[in-house]
This record gives C-alpha cells, structure tokens and sequence, in this order.
C-alpha cells in the first residue's frame, strides 16, 4: 500500500512586480496557513518518507514548513525533501509520471505543486472531486499497489480532505 498526499502551495504574495511568478514567496497568510496544516497533517498521525516539490519559492517554502514540522516532532523518522523542478505548473500527467518514478522504499509521500494541475490532478485519483484545490489544501489518498510504477492502474480510496478556512472539519 502506497499513500500519497497531495499539498497545493500556501498563500503568495502579488506585491512585487519586480519578482517572476517562480520568486513569488509566501505572504503573511501562508507563512500562517503552511505550519498550521503541518501539524494538523501530524495530528492526523500521517507518517511521511519524503516530500516532493516544485522549486517555485512558495512551493519550496510551503513544503520546508512540512519538512520541518516533520523532523521536528517527537519520534520522528528521516524524510527526504526531493525539490523536483518538472512539478512548477506542472499539469496532471507531469504529476503523474513524477509519482510513478518515485523509489519504492518510500510509502508516503507529500507533493506539493500548483494550481490548475493539483486540482486536476486529484480529480483523477478517486470519485471525490474538488472545484478548486485551495491554498495549502490537502488531498490524501491510499493506493492499492506495492511500486510506485503499479500507481496509475492501483485502486485508490480517498482519506481526507483538509483546507485552512474547514478549521479542521474535513471529509
């Protein structure tokens, strides 16, 4: 059983127009929201081996605040931070091909990306659909299926839903 969990980066910042979309770094709101759903995934008891990520500055920062959520609670195991450049606006079949070629010996798996391919993405997984992946959104899944290559064909059920504004209330 493979389990993976889909985060969309925390809240950017427009403010300099000086800066290219791939510079944007969080705002204030992000650099709340992103540590915030850390630990609420941590709650959850979520045990993770690596988190994937876009090298876009709010992708990466989001997911630093996991990584360090994660390395820093009690018991916790090594992850690996694998910055993936290919997952910058990355559409479904990138997101798609980059799971399937994950090394086997990880079993859970954060990914943190972009909108529109997030959204999309997870709207293929199972039958829960999502009319937007919000900021720092998570969408997990469990994955029938022992390699990360099997991933496609697997029989996925959905776990949870989280977003910042549910307040902890997810489906």
């Amino acid at each position: 059983m493979k389990q993976l969990i889909m985060v969309r980066h925390a809240k950017s910042s427009w403010e300099s127009s000086v800066q290219t979309d791939f510079e944007r770094p969080l705002n204030t709101r992000g650099h709340h929201d992103a540590p915030m759903m850390a630990q609420r995934l941590i709650a959850k008891k979520i045990a993770v081996d690596a988190i994937v990520t876009s090298t876009a500055n709010r992708a990466l920062s989001t997911a630093n605040y996991f990584y360090q959520a994660y390395t820093q609670a009690p018991n916790s195991p090594t992850i690996a931070l694998i910055p993936t450049p290919t997952l910058y606006h990355a559409p479904e079949d990138v997101l798609l091909q980059t799971i399937t070629h994950l090394p086997n010996h990880l079993q859970s798996v954060i990914v943190v990306c972009h909108n529109p391919g997030i959204t999309d993405f997870v709207n293929t997984l199972t039958n829960t659909r999502l009319s937007n992946m919000p900021t720092c959104g998570i969408f997990a899944i469990n994955a029938n299926c022992l390699t990360w290559d099997a991933f496609a064909v697997a029989n996925k059920l959905f776990l949870f839903f989280d977003a910042p504004k549910s307040n902890g209330l997810y489906y």
